[in-house]
């Protein structure tokens, strides 16, 4: 860590409470043995997560729905090209999201100014719909992307290197995740139903204050390590970045102008300029990793070894992520709610909640079963194809669900979607843990933090090449584009089956 010399900035030391925890991390234990911070930052996590996931939840549906009803107004299409959008700028802000805190403000700071903005954001969207619209999508976008990578980051600073909690504490973690997740659509969606879209935004931004609130009581619990700055900028760099971040800022303008002109619209041109953008940082990323002097050659392989796997994860991502999307069309539009499941019927919304309680039922059991097969079948690559055959696979049941109950007076059991959403679950479970696990072991050591930024940068780019693809596929129907990316992307997994032993040769020295 840096010296405390290194320091806090004026706007970090209003914050930074004047004691904090200077003693190992072992020492520090209050409910469940984990130090005394953890509570309060999985509170934060699960708060945050019902804001997000129930702000998701309903958007799709805001956009499309008709002005009378209280939407938006917007063909259907053009929503569905929006939400992939608006999910391929949320992680790739997480990029400068990360480099301010470990550069500028700190952890910490990042979380609580990010959290702010996403009140604001959801604020907004309770507000009139208009512009006012818009500007609140702008900041959740924007908000997320500086929370995502850094309340992470302050859970990890819990716990020092060895620490045995650590990996517990995660779990912990990962499951406030899921508990946000799972509740905040079914209270958004009643809300929603209930009282209108603003109620549901409203909630929303309820659930970011609390988060708030959580974060800023429990900040005495922590470490100092959430409020340094791992590696400070020099007064003159700190200048050249923030004119740097200006200058990509315009430049990120300017293109989405060139692009308008071009296409005619404003939603297909964020979403060109959002894919060009995401995939030319990965192209550039790998490129300098590959180049650089700093690489050793086992390294470069290494790298190497990694490209087909991250070209899977974008497609994984790209069909996945279509959750909010095409999906959230599909149950609202195709499928009958009106059946009752142990007396409780399915909203459009309630199908978001699938996919967490999913999580927490079957994640336990696979990672039972992958620690109980380290080292043996199956290994990295063919966890990562299999992953990849799934999603294609439920890619071509989307496209036969859509074909078979094309809406109207057919619409599809409410168990189709609930299988789907289950089925992709299980390569989620295959490829996100494995995947985070694969880029820290394959990083080259001078690029650690960049390697991160390329798996997020995956998931970026898989959505930014789903809102394209959904752009330019808006005339041949939900069906035909599910079938032409499952018949992609169950190829793309024959080849990774394929070339996995010499994938797996390239990194045989670091799998476990």
């Amino acid at each position: 860590m840096p010296a405390e010399s290194a320091s806090p900035s004026p706007t970090l030391s209003r914050w930074r409470p004047d004691r904090l925890r200077t003693s190992p991390s072992v020492e520090d234990r209050g409910i469940l043995g984990h130090p005394r911070g953890l509570p309060w930052m999985l509170n934060v996590e699960m708060w945050e997560r019902f804001s997000y996931y129930g702000m998701r939840a309903i958007l799709l549906y805001f956009i499309t729905d008709t002005v009378a009803r209280g939407g938006m107004g917007i063909d259907e299409n053009t929503g569905q090209v929006i939400l992939a959008a608006y999910g391929a700028a949320v992680y790739l802000l997480a990029i400068p999201g990360g480099i301010f805190a470990d550069r500028i403000i700190g952890p910490w700071s990042s979380a609580l100014y990010g959290g702010v903005v996403i009140m604001a954001g959801h604020l907004c969207l309770a507000g009139p719909t208009g512009l006012l619209s818009w500007i609140g999508i702008a900041l959740v976008a924007v908000g997320t992307g500086f929370v995502k990578p850094n309340l992470s980051t302050i859970v990890g600073g819990l716990y020092d290197t060895g620490d045995p909690r650590r990996d517990a504490g995660f779990q912990l973690f990962y499951m406030s995740i899921n508990i946000g997740s799972f509740f905040s659509p079914l209270v958004t969606g009643w809300l929603r139903a209930a009282y209108g879209y603003h109620a549901g935004f409203a909630a929303a931004a309820v659930g970011m204050a609390l988060a708030l609130v959580a974060f800023v009581y429990g900040r005495r619990k922590l470490s100092s390590f959430a409020f340094e700055i791992p590696n400070p900028l020099a007064r003159d760099d700190r200048r050249r970045l923030l004119l740097g971040s200006a200058a990509a800022v315009v430049a990120a303008v300017v293109l989405v102008g060139l692009l308008y002109a071009v296409t005619g619209t404003m939603a297909s041109a964020i979403a060109y300029a959002l894919f060009l953008i995401s995939t030319g940082a990965s192209i550039a990323y790998f490129a300098v990793m590959l180049r650089s002097s700093k690489v050793t050659a086992t390294e470069r392989t290494h790298v190497r070894a990694y490209i087909s796997l991250w070209i899977g994860a974008v497609l994984f991502w790209m069909i996945f992520e279509q959750a909010s999307g095409k999906m959230a069309t599909f149950a609202l539009s195709h499928t009958d709610g009106t059946t009752p499941f142990f007396g409780w019927s399915f909203s459009a919304e309630s199908y978001q909640s699938v996919n967490p309680a999913t999580v927490v039922i079957l994640a336990p059991v696979i990672g039972w079963l992958f620690t109980r097969r380290a080292g043996r079948f199956p290994s990295t690559v063919v966890k990562f194809a299999t992953a990849v055959l799934i999603i294609g696979l439920s890619a071509l049941m989307m496209g036969f669900g859509f074909s078979a109950w094309p809406g109207g007076a057919v619409l599809a059991p409410w168990w189709f979607l609930v299988v789907v959403f289950a089925f992709q679950t299980v390569g989620e479970l295959f490829l996100s843990p494995v995947g985070l696990a694969t880029t820290t072991a394959l990083a080259p050591k001078a690029f650690a933090s960049q390697a991160m930024a390329l798996w997020f940068l995956a998931v970026s780019t898989g959505q930014g090449v789903a809102a394209v693809v959904i752009e330019r596929t808006g005339g041949i129907g939900d069906s035909a584009y599910y079938y032409g990316l499952g018949a992609i992307t169950v190829l793309m997994a024959v080849a990774l089956y394929a070339v996995a032993p010499w994938t797996q040769r390239l990194m045989a020295d670091v799998e476990g």
